[in-house]
């Protein structure tokens, strides 16, 4: 019987790097919230960690929950959203800039690794594009059916 030697050294779902992903989100949640204490940073949420396959390199997903504007609202929209875009800016300039050595030096105490992945911060903004769309939704007008629309004209 012939095996397929390439489908015994297939890696699992859960790889290395995935689980590598997952501890780093972890330990920079814990950072973030116990150790940094920059005001600019307190609202920002991390929720997602992708490591590259070979461990060099790790995007960092955040994400801002504070802003006070509802998407849907178009009389103060434009420029309450020009102002969380700066905000949004400035958070990622600051992560990526002086914090970023801070940030991989504790993970790199906080998490057992022979080569710290480098850090590259990147604000999402599918949470609030969610939210969004949601808000449109619950907001929709009802279409009436094709069997409305026929009693209407026979009537």
């Amino acid at each position: 019987m012939t095996t397929n030697y390439h489908a015994k050294r297939r890696a699992p779902n859960n790889t290395r790097y995935e689980r590598v992903g997952a501890e780093l989100l972890r330990a920079l949640t814990l950072i973030l919230r116990d150790t940094v204490k920059d005001p600019r940073l307190d609202s920002i949420t991390v929720h997602e960690v992708r490591v590259s396959r070979d461990l060099a390199y790790a995007k960092v997903f955040f994400t801002c929950f504070t802003d006070s504007h509802s998407p849907v609202d178009t009389s103060a929209g434009l420029e309450a959203t020009q102002q969380a875009q700066q905000h949004h800016q400035t958070q990622q300039r600051l992560l990526n800039g002086s914090l970023a050595g801070f940030l991989r030096q504790a993970l790199s105490r906080a998490v057992q690794l022979r080569v710290m992945p480098e850090l590259h911060f990147v604000y999402d903004d599918s949470i609030r594009q969610g939210e969004y769309l949601a808000a449109l939704i619950e907001n929709a007008q009802p279409v009436h059916s094709v069997d409305e629309l026929d009693d209407s004209h026979t009537a």
